[in-house]
């Protein structure tokens, strides 16, 4: 008896689900732009070393050339084209296009995926190498251009626009503070 080296997987893809029929050696990222047509996430290194691929996998970054769609079953994935809301661009899109977060664009949407995830770890008080105290009763440290530069340093930009892309997340940051500041304020 052959052994079965496909199977039917049922994706959660931007709020819908998929069902497709996939080799187990698969990668989620050549799921997504092959069977799905969502080509935002670039195939750069192929090798999980460049940050072009990156996705949201159950709100976490992820390279998407490393993971295998069999293991993103029953799992909620977010690509760069699911983060807008009722048309309007999610606060990291909006940042990198009032910046110039991008010049020639390919590196983008895994940047900008990176940085919805950065902007929820550093949020949910997770240190990064450069975070000064990370004793669990230290004051949040503040998201600081090293802070950006530390937690985004998996994502390469080859035109070198990483000025821009951290002031970008700076800005999204922000935006998200006041956001949840207002939030707090109204259920008060």
């Amino acid at each position: 008896m052959a052994p079965v080296t496909s199977s039917a997987v049922t994706l959660s893809v931007n709020g819908e689900k998929h069902t497709l029929s996939v080799d187990h050696r698969t990668t989620l990222l050549d799921a997504l732009r092959e069977r799905l047509d969502l080509t935002g996430s670039k195939k750069g290194c192929d090798h999980g070393q460049c940050g072009a691929c990156t996705v949201l996998l159950d709100g976490r970054r992820v390279v998407s050339c490393l993971q295998l769609v069999v293991a993103a079953e029953d799992r909620e994935i977010t690509t760069v084209e699911g983060l807008a809301e009722d048309g309007r661009l999610h606060p990291v899109q909006q940042a990198f296009l009032d910046l110039d977060g991008y010049q020639c664009g390919y590196c983008t949407p895994g940047q900008i995926c990176s940085a919805v995830a950065v902007i929820g770890e550093h949020a949910a008080g997770w240190p990064s190498a450069v975070t000064a105290d990370v004793r669990p009763e230290a004051e949040p440290t503040p998201l600081s251009a090293a802070e950006i530069r530390e937690r985004m340093s998996g994502n390469l930009c080859r035109c070198g626009a990483y000025v821009a892309i951290v002031e970008a997340v700076g800005q999204a940051a922000a935006t998200a503070a006041e956001r949840t500041g207002t939030e707090e304020a109204a259920a008060a």
